[in-house]
């Protein structure tokens, strides 16, 4: 039976491991178990369970007498909440949020016009709770980020569709560096009263309205991207300048 500590160390190890394959540290070879254990002062069960890990997100392959390679990027899983925080990580890229945004189109508006069908008592309550941290964002009284985030992870798990949740820590994940860009470059927070509006044709059942809306949010993130690559450039929060070709994911 593995141990709480047992757990917390294979965790961390994947973590560690996972930041540098995206890194690209391993480009030569990745080290064998017995290397891995000496290096970091664990036990050969903890690094081959990490690996396992890593092997299950894609970043890794065991191959017979080659012994456990890195792959190549296009064969990672970038649907893994912990790949696309590790490649946000790595280095901001104006390419893999726009990359986002737009599988946040294919998903976030017809979530909420599934939220405007359900239309579950409990699920609306989620989202006015959303909602109502949002308009105390904007009056400085609470997170803004934290804010923006429960009211959209709230109508993913509005649809009553499981696969729809499904995309709840991918979402959240990448919202982090999403409206960080978005409130960083464009000078202001989230249009509250747009996210209300969805809000508000949820409630009234107004499938069709939220949906329209929901893309016009997203859509408007787009555009800032947009714009921002035609600069070439966008500052951040230290003052060095952030450039959309550096990740290739």
């Amino acid at each position: 039976m593995r141990t709480a500590e047992g757990s917390n160390l294979t965790f961390d190890l994947k973590e560690a491991l996972g930041r540098a394959i995206v890194a690209g540290t391993f480009e030569d070879r990745f080290p064998t178990e017995a290397e891995l254990a000496h290096s970091h002062g664990l036990s050969r069960s903890v690094t081959r369970e990490a690996v396992k890990m890593l092997a299950a997100k894609g970043l890794l392959s065991a191959r017979p007498k080659i012994g456990t390679v890195v792959q190549p990027s296009d064969r990672w899983n970038l649907l893994d909440p912990d790949v696309l925080r590790w490649l946000l990580e790595r280095q901001f890229s104006l390419d893999l949020l726009r990359q986002f945004s737009q599988l946040r189109l294919a998903i976030e508006p017809t979530a909420a016009a599934l939220a405007a069908q359900v239309r579950g008592s409990s699920e609306i309550e989620a989202i006015e709770r959303g909602f109502a941290r949002m308009e105390a964002a904007a009056a400085g009284d609470d997170d803004v980020l934290e804010a923006d985030i429960q009211f959209h992870i709230a109508i993913l798990q509005a649809t009553g569709n499981p696969f729809f949740r499904q995309f709840e820590e991918l979402v959240r994940t990448a919202l982090h560096t999403s409206i960080q860009f978005t409130n960083r470059f464009s000078g202001r927070s989230a249009n509250v009263p747009q996210h209300g509006e969805v809000l508000q044709a949820i409630r009234e059942g107004d499938g069709d309205h939220a949906q329209k809306v929901m893309y016009q949010l997203i859509d408007e993130v787009l555009e800032l991207i947009e714009q921002a690559q035609s600069d070439d450039s966008v500052a951040d929060d230290g003052g060095s300048v952030i450039r959309s070709t550096r990740l290739r994911p």
